[in-house]
């Protein structure tokens, strides 16, 4: 039996997470600007009508792998985050999630760079769809930070705060945050920008990669973060 000229066995779900899958290959191997129909459709033996199908143009496949990588990077820490679910683990949790950050960069850099590296040529991917996703990966690092303020052991009585348009990418209803939600989302900011520092530059090749030496200077700058901004 044929449906829109595709094999019932690869009909959706199959196929279209065949598609992603042979999209993440295309990127791994080419890099984002690579991804074509045409080559999707030859690496899985179909015609370019078929993956249309699924994803009329490259902007509707960028936008579901973007949504894909979004909300794995996010699930990746909130599980980290919550293997210290007792009373007080506030500096573990904490910990936790910023080692998650890189190790999920580490085990899929294909998805890291594809969310925060250059933009795929031709695509523009709609921030309304996005943004809920985007909040989620960034979600386990504002509510350890939250938790911390909420057990005052945050020093960050000097830092100044980031307009509430500075925010307004990334988070909903920053126009009617308090200043306290305000001080949590900026130095989530900060804190995310420290650790993302490190590891786009070792993902992208421009820091030693990987290897123990590299870890540990990761740990040390989670340490230094630490010292800088929590009473513990």
């Amino acid at each position: 039996m044929l449906m829109f000229g595709l094999p019932v066995s690869r009909q959706l779900p199959t196929l279209q997470q065949e598609i992603k899958d042979a999209a993440w290959r295309q990127i791994t191997a080419s890099g984002a600007a690579s991804l074509s129909v045409e080559g999707l459709a030859r690496q899985l033996g179909i015609a370019s009508e078929e993956v249309g199908i699924y994803f009329p143009g490259i902007n509707d496949l960028v936008t579901a792998m973007l949504i894909d990588a979004h909300a794995s990077f996010g699930d990746y820490q909130i599980s980290a985050r919550d293997s210290f679910p007792g009373v007080g683990q506030f500096l573990q949790r904490f910990m936790a999630t910023c080692l998650a950050y890189r190790e999920w960069a580490i085990r899929y850099p294909e998805r890291y760079m594809l969310l925060f590296g250059p933009p795929v040529p031709g695509c523009e991917t709609p921030l309304g769809i996005l943004r809920p996703f985007m909040m989620r990966s960034i979600s386990p690092l504002v509510g350890v930070i939250r938790e911390l303020r909420g057990a005052k052991l945050l020093n960050v009585e000097a830092m100044p705060l980031l307009e509430p348009s500075a925010l307004e990418g990334y988070f909903w209803g920053v126009s009617a945050m308090s200043i306290e939600e305000l001080l949590v989302h900026t130095l989530a900011m900060v804190i995310r920008s420290r650790l993302h520092g490190m590891v786009s530059l070792e993902i992208s090749g421009h820091f030693p990669h990987s290897g123990e030496g590299a870890s540990s200077l990761y740990e040390y700058e989670i340490k230094s973060i630490v010292r800088h901004f929590i009473d513990i």
